[in-house]
């Protein structure tokens, strides 16, 4: 298979990016308008996308597992207090890959620096996922930016845009690059190229931005 970036853990509990590694209707909905959290950073901007913690509204999930390719994977959520619970087993025999994935959705990002994810895992390499209007050969691009966790801890999770890989059904793509303003999906997979029980909690994802928000102006979002 190709190559893919590794989002990694800072010591502030975030992620960088260090290395490559193996890989492989219209519904809108309305998210809340960017705010300043205080407590990530001084005048760092985010913007809420999912958080199971409030009254956020929640983009609705489907389930795509191997066996659309014939392989044996399972896997599956549901939605707790916690939050979105994600877990099942994968069978690399024949895939190994499980994921759930949004509906279709309109998301223009483009004034932020990245993804962060607040999850709780069980020590397992997992992808965060992402779609926009982009194509290859008429056929839908993903790009994919893969992040450790913690086995049984909450932990932060900074994905930068800058590492989504263009992927179509696993292979590494030359391009295009990903377009943060036209963002359509969202996904989150395990893809890990091992064999065996996967557990992981969701409890919020927000776009994120390392610049001060007067450089990046308002947008009412």
């Amino acid at each position: 298979m190709c190559c893919r970036p590794l989002a990694h853990r800072r010591c502030d509990g975030g992620f960088g990016v260090i290395a490559y590694t193996r890989v492989v209707g219209v519904l809108l909905l309305t998210f809340s308008a960017p705010s300043i959290d205080a407590s990530d950073s001084p005048a760092e901007l985010t913007r809420v996308l999912v958080d199971y913690m409030s009254d956020q509204p929640s983009p609705d999930w489907y389930v795509v597992n191997d066996n659309v390719m014939g392989g044996r994977s399972e896997g599956d959520f549901r939605i707790e207090q916690s939050g979105l619970h994600f877990a099942g087993r994968t069978n690399t025999d024949g895939g190994g890959f499980s994921s759930i994935r949004t509906r279709p959705l309109q998301l223009d990002l483009s004034e932020y620096t990245g993804i962060r994810l607040k999850a709780k895992g069980d020590g397992r390499r997992y992808t965060w996922r992402l779609t926009t209007e982009a194509r290859w050969r008429g056929r839908e691009v993903s790009y994919w930016a893969d992040f450790d966790t913690q086995e049984d801890a909450w932990s932060t999770v900074d994905i930068p845009f800058s590492s989504f890989v263009p992927q179509y059904r696993g292979t590494r793509l030359d391009g295009p690059e990903l377009d943060s303003g036209q963002i359509t999906g969202m996904g989150l997979m395990i893809y890990d190229k091992l064999d065996g029980p996967f557990e992981l909690r969701l409890a919020s994802v927000h776009a994120y931005s390392a610049q001060p928000p007067s450089a990046l102006g308002t947008s009412g979002r």
